[in-house]
Order: structure tokens, then C-alpha cells, then sequence
């Protein structure tokens, strides 16, 4: 163990050392973040509305894009049972009882069943698609927002670059290299603001889409389960 009067001693040596390998005049984490001037701290206000934004939707899409509420649990099953047996009104019920995203394509199928085949076929088929259609554009505005991020931040790195290099030749190139460094480094915080708000946004998106095209194809899967019978009574019939 180390005497306290040798700790003391130690520590009076090594101040002096740390105090130099501090740089001179180094910021904070947020002055940094707001040292590129009123054009460069709306751009990073911007950004941030622009991220709470993106963390909203993520975890409504969390919320409500689950394969519980878009395909409910044993529902085709239910649905085949009853137009097996001839029981369209319970059916429809069973539909109505569960909305969802397979419910709203199954309807459209039953609402013409009378015009045959070919019809309940073209009526499922125009209900997948409107209904992918409907979860692709909920999930769009990430892509968006991933997409306009990374400009909004390069827009105030460049307003920063011609506001540094102005400054340079305002004073006739007599700037030294830490003040042109340093309107740099301030010029280039929006990018990096925006970047950080683009990735995860831009990989959510993708996230969210694989499981949106996933699915759609196994809703796909179960309602021509559910309306094979009708198809093969339509081959036999021909």
C-alpha cells in the first residue's frame, strides 16, 4: 500500500503533466454540437425534431406491425371451417370479429364468392395489394426521413465551409490554420447530425419492410389455403 504522503507527492508531479496534455481551449460535447452559429444551430434543431420523429415511429410501427394484429392466430382455419360447411354469414363474422390485414383481404374474397372463382381470385388479389400498398406507405416517412437527413446536414456543412472560407479571405489569407480548422470542424457537426439520424432510420426502414414483404406473402399463403376448395370446384366444373 502507498503511504499517503507518497500518493500526495505523486499526484503533485502528475498535475503539471496532465494539465499540459489538456489542449488549450477544448470545448464541450455541446459547445461543440452549437458552435456553428444561428444557421448552424437551426440545422441541429431540425435534425433533432427530425430524430424524435423517426424514434416515434419506430416504435409505433413496433407497436402495430406484428404478426398478432395483421394476421390474427388460427383465423384462415376458422374462415375455411365455416365455406366448407357452406357458412358464409359466419364467416363474414369471423372476419368482422377480427380486423386485421388478412380479415380486410378474406372479406373482399367472400363478397364474390357468388361471381365464382375467377372473381374471388381478382378480388384478393386487388385486397393484398392495397393493403401492402397501405403498410409500405406507413412505413415510407422513414425512408424519408433517412433520406433528407444526410442533405440537411451536407446543406449546413457547405453554409459552414463558405462562411469559414469567407472569413479567410475577409482577412486577406492572414487567418491561421486553428481558426480555419475550426470553422471547419463546426462546419461539419451537421453532418455528422445527420448521419446519426439517417442510419437508424434508414435501417428500420428495411427492417420493417423485410417483415411488411414476409407477411404479405404468408397472408397471401393462407387465403388461397382458405379458397382452395373453391378453386378446385371451379377446375373440376371446367
Amino acid at each position: 500500500m502507498i503511504p499517503p504522503g507518497q500518493t500526495n507527492s505523486l499526484l503533485a508531479l502528475l498535475t503539471p503533466i496532465l494539465q499540459e496534455a489538456e489542449p488549450a481551449g477544448s470545448k464541450s460535447f455541446f459547445e461543440i454540437i452549437f458552435s456553428g452559429g444561428i444557421i448552424g444551430i437551426m440545422i441541429i434543431i431540425l435534425l433533432m425534431v427530425l430524430s424524435v420523429i423517426s424514434a416515434y415511429l419506430v416504435i409505433d410501427h413496433l407497436l402495430t406491425i406484428r404478426r398478432k394484429d395483421l394476421m390474427p392466430e388460427g383465423l384462415g382455419d376458422t374462415v375455411r371451417g365455416h365455406l366448407l360447411e357452406g357458412n358464409v354469414a359466419q364467416a363474414q363474422e369471423a372476419c368482422k370479429a377480427n380486423p386485421s390485414f388478412l380479415s380486410f383481404v378474406l372479406m373482399h374474397g367472400i363478397s364474390e364468392l357468388e361471381f365464382g372463382w375467377n372473381s374471388v381470385e381478382k378480388s384478393v388479389e386487388d385486397a393484398l395489394a392495397e393493403q401492402s400498398a397501405r403498410l409500405f406507405r406507413k412505413i415510407e416517412y422513414l425512408s424519408v426521413i433517412g433520406n433528407l437527413a444526410p442533405m440537411i446536414g451536407l446543406l449546413g456543412t457547405v453554409i459552414g465551409m463558405i462562411m469559414a472560407f469567407q472569413g479567410v479571405a475577409s482577412t486577406q489569407g492572414t487567418a491561421s490554420a486553428p481558426e480555419l480548422a475550426e470553422g471547419i470542424y463546426q462546419a461539419l457537426v451537421t453532418t455528422v447530425g445527420g448521419l446519426l439520424v439517417a442510419i437508424p432510420s434508414i435501417g428500420a426502414f428495411a427492417v420493417f419492410r423485410n417483415r411488411i414483404d414476409q407477411m404479405v406473402a404468408e397472408a397471401s399463403y393462407v387465403v388461397q389455403h382458405v379458397f382452395s376448395p373453391l378453386r378446385r370446384k371451379a377446375k373440376r366444373a371446367k
